[in-house]
């Protein structure tokens, strides 16, 4: 197991981005349509036509939901890639020569079934979990952390400004609070290299959902033909809306677009299925035909498609919240 830094991407390149004819939130909602086509139509809903407003408030979660609301059976996406997670929320295994990184934990109270007990149908073993990756530290992706640091002794990976949001939150996260929050480990950098056995894992700082948010690249291979993922760590705009802060979430989302050309992404995907359409694609893995590509599989363009919407969308807010305050 290893782990380095390089020189991070900058956000140089972000300016050189296609104008609409007006800026107004018309044209640019214009934009994310066109971008969005038939494919990304969940995030083109969440983002654009009914768009989260601010934070939650730190309150401990009500009891959890029926099992039937969550629940969705594992996996196999990719030669290495393994999907552990539920209907709405998303969980993934990247299996490597010497162990497993897993990408987010969903919550407490489904983690135990969904990601143990898939990993376990799938024949794969908990205990091989190395990493765990935490794109930011919201409730339905870190849910599950503590377990697998405490029985597992998984080192976990998460960005600074999210570590705190963790350790300081009072009622975020019930039962117990202590009882699910993980212990402060490795700190995520811009830029970070996770190298597992054969396999690396390139940590990208994307703030704007939160602070500390971190998406992320990696390779997976389907059928043996090498692929790159382009990972995105947080999208919905549930942060304090402010003109800034959508800037910082618009600079994120460019700077994901140039990395994902740079690399070749030809694969996004999420923590969440409502952006990735991810459940629905793991039901057609098992209908495809020899020689076709995998459903995940959108190519280039659709990737840079997808962070085009969710640039876009931002400007729609930010603009909005522009007129909002002239108008006061």
């Amino acid at each position: 197991m290893a782990f380095a830094t390089f020189a991070a991407f900058g956000m140089a390149s972000a300016g050189a981005q296609t104008a609409p004819a007006a800026d107004t939130p018309d044209a640019h909602l214009k934009l994310a349509k066109d971008a969005a086509g038939t494919d990304f139509l969940g995030t083109l809903g969440r983002l654009c036509i009914l768009p989260a407003t601010g934070p939650g408030a730190d309150v401990a979660p009500g009891a959890p939901p029926s099992r039937e609301t969550w629940y969705a059976d594992p996996a196999k996406v990719f030669d290495n890639l393994y999907f552990v997670g539920g209907k709405i929320h998303s969980s993934w295994a990247l299996t490597t020569s010497d162990g497993i990184i897993l990408i987010d934990t969903i919550y407490p109270y489904n983690s135990e079934e969904l990601i143990v007990g898939g990993l376990q149908k799938l024949g794969l073993d908990p205990k091989q979990v190395k990493y765990v990756i935490i794109t930011h530290g919201h409730g339905d992706h870190v849910g599950g952390a503590k377990m697998m640091q405490d029985r597992f002794g998984s080192r976990i990976v998460m960005g600074e400004p999210d570590w705190k949001f963790v350790e300081n939150s009072v009622n975020r996260y019930g039962q117990g609070e202590t009882s699910v929050k993980p212990k402060r480990d490795i700190v995520a950098q811009d830029g970070q290299k996770i190298t597992l056995g054969d396999t690396t894992v390139t940590l990208v700082f994307t703030p704007g959902h939160t602070e500390g948010t971190f998406s992320l690249f990696f390779p997976v291979k389907d059928n043996g033909k090498p692929l790159t993922v382009a990972y995105s760590g947080g999208t919905a705009f549930n942060f304090v809306n402010t003109v800034e802060n959508f800037q910082t979430y618009i600079n994120s989302q460019r700077k994901m677009a140039d990395m994902a050309k740079s690399l070749g992404a030809t694969v996004v995907m999420s923590n969440h299925s409502e952006f990735d359409n991810a459940v629905n694609k793991v039901r057609m893995i098992p209908g495809r035909k020899p020689g076709e590509p995998s459903p995940f599989e959108l190519g280039a363009d659709a990737v840079s498609r997808y962070f085009k919407v969710s640039e876009e969308c931002a400007r729609v807010a930010q603009l909005k919240l522009q007129q909002a305050s002239k108008s006061n």
